[in-house]
């Protein structure tokens, strides 16, 4: 039988960036935290770590953060940035601010570059965070891409062929499917996660990505009511969505 992980309140509170241990002793004093429907006033108190935790304990009056494991939705849009450094808007500032002092920290799973929109995710789960990354799991991504130019029809066969190589680059890509939806419209699915790579496969057949929106990872899709710039935790079917071959829109 796995052993249930414990952690003292004051010590767990601080790793998901709700204060210090002296500003979680405060609080607590205050009737700030509730676990099971009781004051719990004594933040040196061992708990157990347990993925029900959120729903039997309050903090300020609210739920407690998911512990372990935050794994969020965000409908990235346009002009933000995949950074916690970066000057200008970061996709970090739509969060808690709690949520940046987490440790283990909240980052990105993977990036959509400045000018790109749709589906990202964010975890605290490094675990999560290497498998839908990683080359063997094959995650499929998909995107929405308006060009500057009309198709010529050539794109789908050589995209697929698991041969073009893109510039600066030896190892041809994972073969790739393309669907197209108007002359100046597609939709493109691929398995790798290589540095500006849908912009660069396009660039690669004549063309130029003036707008790229990702729609899917995996199984999941981006909802339709989740606007830009609006996020929402995911619930466990969700993430394990993630690992399932994705429907037609």
């Amino acid at each position: 039988m796995k052993k249930v992980p414990t952690s003292r309140v004051d010590r767990l509170l601080g790793s998901m960036g709700y204060g210090s241990r002296a500003e979680m002793a405060r609080m607590a004093k205050a009737g700030g935290v509730v676990l099971d429907g009781v004051d719990l006033t004594d933040v040196s108190t061992r708990i157990a770590v347990t993925p029900d935790l959120p729903s039997r304990m309050e903090i300020d009056g609210e739920p407690l953060d998911p512990v372990p494991g935050l794994v969020v939705m965000l409908n990235k849009p346009l002009g933000m940035t995949c950074s916690h450094k970066e000057e200008g808007a970061l996709v970090y500032d739509v969060l808690p601010d709690r949520w940046r002092r987490r440790d283990p920290a909240v980052s990105t799973i993977g990036r959509l570059d400045k000018q790109t929109t749709g589906l990202l995710l964010l975890t605290d789960d490094g675990d999560l965070l290497h498998r839908v990354i990683s080359p063997k799991r094959h995650v499929a991504k998909v995107y929405r891409a308006v060009l500057a130019r009309a198709l010529v029809g050539t794109e789908a066969a050589l995209f697929a062929s698991g041969e073009l190589v893109l510039e600066g680059e030896d190892k041809p890509l994972a073969p790739a499917t393309l669907e197209v939806l108007s002359p100046t419209e597609a939709r493109l699915t691929v398995t790798e996660g290589r540095y500006h790579q849908v912009r660069r496969m396009f660039a690669a057949v004549g063309n130029h990505v003036e707008a790229l929106h990702r729609e899917r990872l995996g199984g999941l899709a981006l909802p339709d009511d989740l606007p830009p710039g609006a996020w929402r935790l995911l619930t466990p079917a969700e993430i394990a969505a993630l690992f399932a071959e994705p429907t037609a829109a």
